[in-house]
């Protein structure tokens, strides 16, 4: 082949360093779903293959949790959870939680487990926090089973009927969630290539996080109770995720419009940031790992 008709060959795909910060080129990631579709897989298949429970530890930790948190925050505590029986008020909101706590905590150690991959070959590094959130999925969609379960026995045992069209608008609020733990743990993955303290910090501020986004209690009692703490939960995003869903699927507390685009707009400006800074620091980040 002469060298002219080397140049005049088109390539299907031409790889090419990005020196724009503002470069995401979110187009090569649809150019490798079938890569992020085997992530998945490895992601569902792996984590529990060598457990004797495997797929069941999925059941036991929300679960063991809520009975725990009916047992301290109902039953000794005297929180109240109006018409709706404390273990399934709980269920709904560690439901939603564990699904972010996955999210953030699975991406926040994006570079330091994959460094020997990414050092090897190349594909847009995204596609691994994106993995993460759609396997997740598959751990959520187990806890919701459950959660309906216990519904349909609270059903049957007295309980009134909560479900309305506005349900449907559920799923949203997952997507939500996903999306907010995506965009945290892109910004702690890039971070933690050069600070690793942080990677200490993540699991302690997690649980932390926790009570102060209405997993175990209403919005409105923190409020009630130390008014002058009320701003560390209005301005947690993450809480109105927690409260709507426990509206949308037992109408229990309430639905706050502003909150709502409150936490849209976070959520939003997090991503950007996420893929920002994620995109910066796949650049370098081999050189500090």
């Amino acid at each position: 082949m002469s060298n002219t008709e080397f140049e005049q060959e088109e390539w299907l795909f031409e790889i090419k360093p990005k020196n724009n910060f503002f470069s995401l080129n979110l187009k090569e990631v649809w150019q490798y779903r079938d890569l992020l579709l085997l992530f998945v897989n490895r992601d569902i298949v792996t984590v529990y293959k060598q457990t004797v429970l495997g797929p069941l530890w999925y059941l036991i930790q929300p679960l063991f949790t809520s009975i725990i948190f009916t047992i301290i925050f109902n039953n000794v505590a005297g929180i109240q959870t109006g018409s709706i029986p404390p273990f399934l008020f709980n269920l709904a909101g560690i439901m939603v939680w564990n699904y972010f706590t996955s999210c953030l905590n699975d991406t926040s150690d994006t570079f330091k487990k994959n460094a020997s991959i990414f050092g090897k070959v190349y594909f847009p590094r995204i596609i691994v926090p994106l993995s993460i959130v759609v396997s997740n999925l598959v751990k959520f969609g187990i806890q919701f089973l459950i959660f309906v379960a216990f519904y349909i026995y609270y059903v049957f045992n007295g309980m009134e009927l909560q479900l309305s069209s506005i349900t449907l608008f559920f799923p949203l609020l997952v997507v939500l969630m996903g999306f907010l733990g995506l965009g945290l743990g892109m910004i702690i993955s890039s971070l933690v290539t050069k600070y690793r303290d942080l990677s200490f910090l993540v699991g302690f501020g997690v649980q932390l996080l926790m009570y102060l986004s209405a997993v175990m209690y209403p919005m409105a009692l923190l409020k009630e109770k130390l008014p002058s703490f009320g701003w560390l939960i209005e301005y947690n995003p993450l809480a109105y995720i927690v409260e709507t869903s426990r509206y949308l699927l037992l109408k229990e507390g309430t639905i706050s419009g502003f909150g709502m685009l409150y936490t849209v707009v976070i959520t939003f400006v997090i991503v950007v940031v996420g893929l920002l800074i994620f995109n910066k620091t796949e650049k370098s980040f081999i050189d500090t790992v």
